[in-house]
């Protein structure tokens, strides 16, 4: 089965929200920090780091000759930041001030697959047998 090739709507859309989700990290980064495993050193630096390279993978999308290694960037970020997405469902932790049903907390999980699906998906090239040049 082959996957159609992807739209530059749909490779817009992470790339976007991808660059205001790093953004955030910036405005408001103690929801981050609470979000980061207690055994993991410098929760701030990790936060900080973690929207550098949101912000790298997003706006890698829009540049065809780097589109394919933000893709494979932003699937290491999905997997790098698990942990701290189960440690959230564990501990219960809001996303901001917000209160958050446990259920939704570890619905959430999953859907990193989805991110990691939706980015390989937007990281091919255009046009099958063709690298995307830029």
């Amino acid at each position: 089965m082959t996957l159609p090739r992807p739209t530059p709507v749909f490779r817009a859309v992470l790339g976007v929200a991808m660059i205001a989700v790093g953004i955030v990290h910036f405005a408001a980064p103690e929801t981050f920090v609470r979000m980061i495993p207690a055994f993991l050193p410098w929760p701030l630096f990790l936060v900080y780091l973690s929207g550098i390279a949101e912000i790298a993978g997003g706006a890698g999308l829009f540049v065809p000759r780097l589109r394919r290694a933000a893709s494979w960037g932003l699937i290491a970020l999905y997997v790098a930041v698990f942990p701290a997405n189960v440690n959230m469902a564990i501990h219960q932790i809001p996303l901001g001030d917000q209160p958050v049903s446990p259920l939704v907390l570890w619905l959430r999980l999953p859907l990193q697959l989805v991110f990691i699906a939706w980015a390989y998906w937007v990281g091919r090239p255009d046009k099958p047998g063709k690298p995307d040049k830029g």
